[in-house]
């Protein structure tokens, strides 16, 4: 009875063995990244700090040859940042657009209306942001889904 014991503890831990990746760098290498970016300031410091952020990961991941999702999420007055109209980071936004294609940016939904309303009609949004219905929910539902979360 021990002997089956042994045995059959032996074949778990072979069939453990052969499931782990062989080193802790293993483990890593077919992961992709993903990490969402907060912003909800109007201040071009901050939101310049945002886009330093994402090229700065964007970078270290690409060196070392792993994939790497980025989302800034702006919301609030930090929607400012991505108003065609408004934003002090335009160029910055075009730019990004026309030369990350793992960058994105997400807008709040809720923010673009109080926002239209004020303003008295429709605001217009760089055509690089892509809408969510709350920009605070989204950032929670990335967390959730284990991205990680950056607030400059």
């Amino acid at each position: 009875m021990v002997k089956r014991l042994i045995a059959s503890l032996a074949s778990a831990l072979a069939l453990v063995a052969f499931l782990l990746p062989a080193s802790p760098a293993d483990a890593h290498q077919d992961k992709v990244h993903r990490v969402v970016i907060h912003v909800d300031d109007n201040d071009p410091k901050r939101m310049n700090m945002a886009l330093n952020n994402a090229q700065n990961i964007d970078a270290y991941y690409k060196k070392k040859g792993e994939e790497v999702i980025i989302e800034v999420v702006a919301y609030g007055p930090g929607l400012h940042m991505l108003r065609a109209d408004t934003s002090p980071v335009k160029k910055r936004i075009i730019s990004f657009g026309e030369n990350f294609d793992n960058i994105s940016f997400r807008a709040c939904g809720n923010t673009k209306r109080k926002m239209s309303k004020k303003a008295g009609g429709e605001i217009k949004l760089f055509p690089q942001a892509k809408m969510v219905p709350s920009g605070v929910v989204h950032l929670m539902e990335r967390q959730e889904q284990g991205w990680s979360y950056v607030r400059p």
